[in-house]
């Protein structure tokens, strides 16, 4: 039978209510109260054993008691789980969250600011080697959406330990994977359903911050979307990625961006997110300033207009593309999830029947 309903998890009704620590419990039970796709390692370097499997559960914002695993950062209560396996002198942690207050900076943001490199997995998905925040070998994936983050804590593991781990990740329950890829970003993400504070973080390859605490998107309706794309002659799909979100974004300052999210149904958990302002009265600067990750650019002519490339690998991306159009008075930006099939040629395909269509085009229109 074909699921199609909306995935729907448990929360805790009030914030109060956590638990002062993240609970035990095994993947089985933790999916159920995750927003994402909770994947479980069936494949573990030799000598090594599952240790922990942690939940911190999801609930409204608010850190009513002091707790241990919750963010200083952000009053935000969102469903996170980390795992550890480890064996003799070595050790690894496993997070998984949905990575879901801006889009992952260059698709693997806990290894930000450091030299990365791509293997891609048998399912399409990309692993991303480098160096986390905290200074330890770690990779990255985005898998069916869910962002996959291992960090070795003690000891070495090589890249093929690695990527064996992640070949054998699999979801712990039938049909979780459909059904999260079903339902629209915008009904999964914790910062579109509830009012938390969020912080300036990196977006993509060229800056792009919103730089306000309270910055929450107006996200817009599943039965409107539609009509939202319409009015503002934004196209509902590029090649194969379909639009299924939507938001207007104002700041304090009065500075406003549109921003859609596309997905594929044949490319696993893909996503190209397009953000749009009128010239100047948005926070895309331009021109573009590189922000502080390796990453290499150039500038080329894609219907009839100049754009500005940014990429780490130049096959895989992840790409982020920026122009503007004096002739209609917008300025955009187009970022891409990694996966093989989402390779440069497929960026550039959506990105050219963009440019062709004008989105925004309306010179004088608000938001």
């Amino acid at each position: 039978m074909t699921v199609t309903e909306d995935w729907t998890w448990h929360i805790v009704p009030n914030a109060g209510d956590l638990e002062a620590a993240p609970v035990e419990v095994s993947a089985e039970e933790a999916q159920a109260w995750c927003n994402f796709v909770l994947w479980k390692p069936t494949v573990l370097p030799d000598g090594c054993r599952s240790i922990t499997s942690t939940l911190r559960k999801e609930a409204p914002p608010g850190h009513e008691v002091k707790a241990t695993g919750r963010s200083p950062w952000s009053d935000a209560n969102n469903a996170v789980h980390r795992a550890e396996i480890g064996g003799p002198g070595r050790r690894l942690r496993i997070k998984q969250f949905l990575y879901d207050w801006a889009f992952a900076a260059a698709d693997h943001p806990c290894l930000w600011g450091s030299e990365t490199r791509p293997v891609s997995l048998s399912g399409g998905q990309v692993l991303w080697f480098g160096t986390d925040y905290l200074g330890n070998a770690a990779t990255s994936a985005r898998m069916s959406r869910t962002t996959v983050e291992l960090s070795v804590l003690e000891g070495e593991f090589s890249d093929a330990e690695l990527v064996a781990l992640h070949e054998g990740l699999v979801p712990p329950q039938d049909d979780v994977v459909r059904r999260i890829l079903l339902t629209p970003f915008h009904k999964l993400s914790y910062w579109a359903r509830h009012p938390a504070t969020m912080v300036a973080v990196p977006t993509g390859l060229y800056s792009f911050q919103r730089h306000d605490r309270e910055h929450a998107g107006t996200w817009v309706p599943s039965a409107e979307l539609k009509d939202f794309l319409a009015a503002h002659h934004i196209p509902s799909a590029l090649d194969a990625f379909v639009a299924e979100s939507a938001a207007t974004f104002t700041g304090g300052s009065g500075a406003q961006e549109v921003e859609v999210v596309y997905t594929s149904p044949d490319i696993d958990g893909s996503e190209l997110r397009l953000v749009l302002q009128h010239t100047g009265r948005g926070r895309i600067p331009f021109p573009p300033q590189r922000a502080k990750h390796p990453a290499s650019t150039e500038e080329i002519d894609l219907s009839g207009r100049h754009v500005h490339l940014a990429h780490i690998d130049p096959v895989l991306g992840p790409f982020d593309a920026q122009w503007s159009d004096s002739a209609t008075g917008v300025e955009g930006k187009l970022l891409s999830s990694t996966n093989a099939g989402l390779d440069r040629g497929v960026f550039l395909s959506g990105l050219s029947f963009l440019l062709a269509r004008s989105p925004l085009r309306d010179k004088g229109a608000a938001l």
